[in-house]
């Protein structure tokens, strides 16, 4: 008999239009079923016709606040033989550029809730040196809106803005957009002009505030209070550019007490105003969090699932209480692994400029996590649209500098390939993994693939994560539609210490690693992936 996950598999294709006969499918089933000396081959079914959702590319991207050495240091530091004419590390734009990150949030994080950004405009010498009340660091503000838009545009992304509704008010977040994005006649256009701005920025996406949930923000308050200023703050910025997209803040992450009550009360206040609602998550292997068990943390991406899942069905309540015909979005804006650099002075400045703070090192299997939260991430492009990794540089971040060069640690790798090789639409695979237990977890599949295809340039990807720590695995995958071109590149990353990471004088410890191409014969491609890795394979026309 036919597994219940090959019948839905059938269903499925039956109600999605798949132009393929039943009898092939069962066919190809039954032939899935047919006993090999590698019984617990994980089977991977492949229709580039079945889409879960065009992939938008801001699902990649990422996050620079002011906070320890991501800015000053970071992306700016003047004093660098590595810095060109306006302070800006080149080794770090030309890394960013390479990488293509579609969009940057900026200035914060916790930082923006006590920020005023006219603290960062006009001439740098009569700028305030001012103490960050969320870090108790000291910010010189040469580093502000126009700097920060000018880095932007030399790296080629785009700015997601956060604005200060913990100690700021709706107006002050309404004369920033104006100063952003109107072209002149206007107080705030004019001061932007005067400071040597002619062109408006025209910046499309807005954060209302930065986890105004969380006890620890500048300016905290209930979830009626903030989504009343919300909604304020979402009127006044419409009726200065009504093409706006802005993204209201939903809980700080699954264990906060309040979590989904918050969202839903917030939504109840400015649902009509705003078009998504903010998700953060940061995983840590911990006693607390994994029982520091490495086969639970790197299944960790499935409780991202999770907490996806039950923040769309809140937004989904609130537009049916509403009745609106309305469908919000999500913007996962803060997500990574962190738990090393999290407690004691790792979060505290001492009034210091630039000080070391959330400096995490990370090492193979906190990678091998990274690329399972991709995964997550592209599986959910229908209500996921737009997500950071965070950070960029330095704090909690895949690049780190020192005064001679710069460092890509483990997560970089599974981060660059989503931006390199995921393209097009992301397909709704069906996975047949052999499973295993997971501590509060349930049964949890060895495999977590996901696969895009580019019907422009005829590329598919796919994404695979072996969580099994111990072997490698076989791996079919049937082509359900067509078979593939030529495999065009093949890369994994593993090894043999999950501990192990990447320094400055040992920048290879972990990296990326040579894949054998694997051949497709008779609308199968077979081949094996090692234990505890993360593999991606992309075929051409």
């Amino acid at each position: 008999m036919f597994s219940e996950n090959r019948r839905r598999f059938l269903r499925q294709a039956a109600s999605a239009g798949v132009a393929c006969s039943a009898s092939t499918l069962l066919g190809s089933f039954a032939s899935a079923q047919t006993p090999s000396p590698a019984a617990d081959m994980a089977r991977i079914y492949l229709d580039s016709r079945r889409r879960i959702a065009p992939l938008d590319r801001n699902l990649f991207g990422s996050f620079l606040e002011h906070l320890g050495r991501a800015i000053y240091e970071g992306i700016y530091d003047p004093g660098s033989k590595l810095s060109d004419a306006n302070g800006f590390r080149k080794d770090v734009m030309d890394e960013v550029r390479q990488l293509g990150v579609p969009i940057i949030r900026y200035p914060g994080g916790n930082f923006v809730s006590s920020y005023n950004w006219l603290d960062g405009v006009g001439p740098k010498q009569d700028r305030p040196h001012v103490l960050d009340k969320a870090w108790n660091a000291l910010n010189t503000n040469q580093i502000g809106t126009n700097e920060f838009m000018t880095w932007c545009k030399a790296v080629g992304t785009e700015p997601l803005m956060g604005l200060n509704l913990g100690t700021g008010s709706a107006e002050d977040a309404a004369a920033l957009v104006e100063y952003c994005n109107l072209e002149k006649g206007t107080k705030w256009s004019d001061l932007r002009r005067k400071h040597g701005v002619a062109e408006p920025y025209r910046v499309k996406r807005w954060c209302l505030g930065n986890e105004m949930d969380g006890p620890w923000q500048v300016g905290h308050m209930t979830a009626t209070e903030y989504g009343l200023k919300a909604e304020d703050a979402a009127r006044q910025m419409h009726a200065i550019d009504p093409s706006l997209q802005l993204i209201a803040c939903g809980s700080s992450g699954p264990g906060m007490p309040t979590y989904l009550e918050w969202d839903r009360e917030v939504l109840e206040q400015c649902y009509d105003y705003v078009d998504a609602l903010s998700l953060h998550r940061y995983i840590g292997n911990t006693q607390e969090e994994t029982g520091t068990d490495s086969a639970k943390f790197v299944a960790m991406n499935l409780s991202m699932e999770q907490q996806i899942k039950e923040t769309l069905a809140v937004c989904d309540l609130v537009q049916g209480h509403k009745r609106s015909p309305k469908k919000l979005w999500l913007s996962f804006d803060e997500w990574n692994v962190w738990y090393r650099a999290r407690t004691g002075d790792a979060l505290r400045g001492h009034g210091e400029e630039a000080p070391h703070l959330l400096e995490e090192v990370y090492n193979l299997e906190d990678a091998l996590l990274v690329g399972g939260i991709l995964n997550t991430l592209m599986r959910n492009a229908d209500r996921v649209k737009l997500a950071c990794l965070a950070q960029l540089v330095n704090v909690i971040a895949p690049i780190m500098t020192n005064a001679n060069g710069m460092l890509k640690q483990s997560i970089y790798y599974p981060y660059s390939w989503a931006l390199q090789f995921a393209h097009g639409s992301v397909l709704n695979l069906l996975v047949e993994s052999p499973t295993y237990e997971v501590s509060g977890m349930g049964q949890v599949p060895y495999l977590d693939a996901v696969a895009t295809a580019n019907a422009e340039s005829g590329k598919t990807t796919l994404f695979i994560l072996n969580r099994d720590l111990s072997k490698a695995h076989a791996v079919e995958v049937n082509w359900q539609d067509k078979a593939p071109g030529k495999v065009l590149m093949s890369t994994t990353i593993t090894g043999s210490d999950l501990k192990a990471f990447n320094t400055f004088e040992s920048p290879q410890r972990v990296a990326p690693q040579a894949f054998d191409k694997p051949a497709t014969t008779g609308g199968r491609t077979k081949f094996e992936v090692p234990a505890r890795s993360y593999t991606v394979i992309q075929w051409g026309t």
